[in-house]
């Protein structure tokens, strides 16, 4: 951890459990927070564009939540709001959570023996000095073909219906079938580790 961020509060603006999970492995204490937004009345033609919208929302809502409920002195002390989105792109076509059982059953359908990208976002903004700045990272996954009993296997766990296109590569189920992973599995599962540490350099 860098010792100029150790004086500040980190806020991750996310329920994700990867998310926590990455920024814990990053060696940052942390609170979370989640925005409740309605991500679907957003939308945007390129997936960076979206993701970057969905980021800069998500932090607008949690900061009016944190106004509403702090003091403006608790707001203005030395805190940093961590915002991120992950899209899929899948044959040029943004796809976001399943939202259905169904859908996440067709788009890991999609994915044997293809190949996806993942486009995620960060963005922090540091709530003393109203810096704010982001970022988004791109990876392609190429799979193996994915049989239809761990297509089933996984749809019965439920893990596909909270994540992005139904793609989550670091299942026991599912990373044996992946090919390659140009790119790293931190940004795949939400939270690139090298963007953040440089924005997070950045807003201190």
């Amino acid at each position: 951890m860098e010792a100029n961020t150790s004086s500040y509060k980190i806020i991750l603006g996310s329920s994700s459990t990867a998310r926590r999970k990455i920024l814990a492995e990053m060696g940052y204490q942390f609170t979370t927070m989640t925005a409740d937004i309605d991500e679907k009345s957003i939308r945007k033609e390129t997936p960076e564009e979206l993701v970057m919208a969905l980021a800069e929302a998500k932090a607008d809502a949690i900061i009016s939540k944190l106004q509403t409920t702090n003091s403006q002195e608790a707001v203005d002390e030395s805190t940093i709001l961590i915002a991120a989105d992950t899209v899929v792109v899948y044959e040029g076509v943004i796809r976001e959570k399943p939202s259905n059982k169904e859908e996440a059953r067709k788009f890991l359908k999609d994915y044997s023996g293809k190949h996806a990208a993942t486009v995620g976002s960060v963005l922090v903004t540091n709530l003393k000095t109203r810096f704010r700045k982001g970022g988004w990272d791109r990876v392609e996954i190429y799979f193996n073909e994915i049989p239809d009993q761990i297509i089933e296997k996984l749809i019965d766990e439920g893990v596909t219906l909270n994540v992005a296109g139904g793609l989550i590569i670091e299942h026991p189920l599912i990373l044996p079938l992946v090919k390659q992973v140009v790119g790293t599995t931190d940004s795949v599962m939400g939270l690139p580790k090298a963007l953040t540490e440089n924005l997070l350099k950045q807003a201190v």
